[in-house]
């Protein structure tokens, strides 16, 4: 028996009366989330749900989160965690595609339906059987009229349960990925695989249970679940939640409570990188802080350098995915860091970068990532076409380019989709935003490749300027023509005010093709 579940026990037992999680003024201890999480299992095996049948969650980062994603696992389901940012027709897609039988949302999902008549039409759509709503207070009524509260839900039930007896191999958890290409696909990521990845989470941050983390990343996500919240709940640490980043309150927070672990994504430390409104936040929130994460996406190297001078806190980049559970490299604090390295494969995991045949290529040769060990996903959920491209040869195929150098670390170039194909030679994108970021009016940028009738593609670069710098298009491309090779600088500048980003605080190029191509209005 093995059930992800196990670790909030255990921090129960063991620290019943310390506070698991803090939201505003609020505070829950370990034991108290577990005894609301028992309540939830209650509840759903009152409602019929079976161990291995799928509940949706899509919630802010709340405390309700934990509860409902512990409480899932308890009862032997796996939980279908949902962005709060989906469409009414993706939110349904999501409900039929896992073949959900409960969901419960928060009652602040924009998309959500919440009159009587489109609710009812949005529940036939997704053929779910019970929809639960998560007020902001847990004895608020129902906007809804027959729809159920989570309160609702949880009253009367007993705080105790036995938890069910789930297997190692059983799913957890399915995380859909972004669907870059195609409709997003579930990965069904096991209890192994999660508790595997919590621990060794743990141990690479070096959480313990006197820490104080900051989750502002967004609990749906596979980042904060992991490194943040399931390994924070294994050692005991507790967890400040925010739902959403601002830098200013990123900082009050951090002050406030003397947060020593944070995580978050580029445009993040971009963020707090740039903050100037209060130069004293800055000073009061790096009084205890020991250590910060990066993930998600490739972090500029002149936003790690920038950051770690003014925090005075190194930055400890790793590389995952969803598929991943989703660590599969880190700069282990033990070791030499590289900058701009994703560091060395983390413990039980193999990584080769290999060309298109699935061969190794030599230590600084570009190739794709490909990885095998415990972290690997069972599969993409009712999609065995899928797996068996993705999973060719035991080894999970990144869709990431990557080199590996003389000792062993390793270095994401780009993505095979994002690459772009100029006149016959290959440009990544990465490579262009990582020189553009050196000029000294650039804040952020993203490359694309643009369709050209000569060269197939032409380069395009999205620019974000530094408060009060001046650049022209003109100025910029030359620049980048004196540090970069004639076929890999940029043609086209456009400077824009802000770059599309995800709930989770990544660039979407999708976005600014689609704005190329007319399909949105810029």
């Amino acid at each position: 028996m093995l059930n992800l579940s196990v670790i909030l026990e255990d921090s129960a037992r063991r620290y019943p009366g310390k506070d698991a999680f803090l939201f505003m003024d609020t505070g829950l201890s370990f034991a108290q989330v577990n005894a609301a999480a028992n309540q939830v299992a209650n509840g759903l095996r009152n409602l019929g749900i079976q161990p291995g049948d799928k509940v949706a969650l899509s919630c802010l980062n709340l405390p309700y989160f934990p509860i409902l994603y512990y409480g899932i696992l308890k009862a032997g389901a796996a939980v279908v965690p949902l962005s709060v940012l989906l469409k009414r027709r993706e939110i349904a897609y999501h409900l039929q595609d896992s073949d959900a039988k409960a969901y419960f949302c928060f009652e602040g999902t924009p998309q959500l339906p919440m009159g009587e008549e489109g609710f009812s039409g949005f529940q036939e759509a997704s053929d779910c059987e019970h929809f639960f709503l998560i007020t902001a207070k847990p004895d608020s009524p129902s906007p809804i009229d027959g729809v159920k509260t989570l309160g609702m839900f949880m009253a009367d039930q007993p705080a105790t349960f036995l938890t069910e007896m789930t297997g190692a191999d059983d799913t957890a958890v399915i995380i859909y990925t972004s669907g870059t290409t195609g409709k997003p696909k579930g990965a069904e990521l096991t209890h192994s695989n999660l508790m595997l990845n919590a621990v060794l989470s743990a141990d690479l941050v070096k959480t313990q249970s006197e820490d104080i983390q900051l989750i502002v990343l967004p609990l749906f996500h596979i980042f904060a679940m992991t490194v943040l919240l399931n390994a924070g709940v294994y050692r005991g640490a507790t967890s400040v939640l925010l739902p959403r980043f601002d830098a200013g309150a990123v900082l009050g927070l951090m002050h406030r409570h003397g947060v020593t672990v944070f995580a978050g994504v580029p445009t993040m430390y971009w963020g707090l990188l740039n903050y100037q409104e209060d130069p004293a936040a800055v000073k009061a929130a790096r009084a205890k802080l020991k250590i910060c994460v990066s993930g998600g996406a490739s972090l500029p190297v002149e936003v790690l350098k920038g950051f770690e001078a003014k925090y005075r806190v190194p930055i400890i980049e790793g590389y995952g995915m969803s598929e991943g559970s989703p660590v599969v490299t880190f700069n282990h604090q033990d070791q030499e860091r590289k900058p701009g390295s994703i560091g060395t494969p983390v413990w039980g995991v193999e990584v080769m970068i290999a060309d298109e045949h699935d061969n190794p290529v030599a230590p600084g040769e570009k190739g794709q990532l490909l990885y095998r060990g415990h972290n690997v996903m069972k599969g993409y959920y009712k999609r065995p076409n899928a797996n068996a491209e993705s999973l060719k040869g035991g080894w999970m195929h990144s869709g990431d380019i990557a080199i590996m150098d003389e000792d062993g670390y390793y270095f994401i170039v780009d993505r095979t989709k994002d690459m772009i194909i100029r006149g016959g030679l290959n440009v990544y994108p990465r490579e262009v935003e990582e020189v553009l970021m050196e000029h000294e009016a650039i804040s952020l940028v993203a490359v694309i490749g643009v369709p050209d009738k000569e060269c197939g593609e032409e380069i395009k670069a999205f620019i974000v300027l530094n408060k009060g710098a001046q650049a022209t298009e003109e100025g910029v491309i030359a620049w980048a023509k004196e540090r970069m090779a004639a076929y890999k600088y940029p043609r086209q500048v456009e400077f824009v005010r802000e770059l599309p980003m995800s709930a989770t605080g990544k660039i979407l190029k999708k976005e600014l093709r689609q704005m190329e191509a007319g399909k949105i209005k810029k």
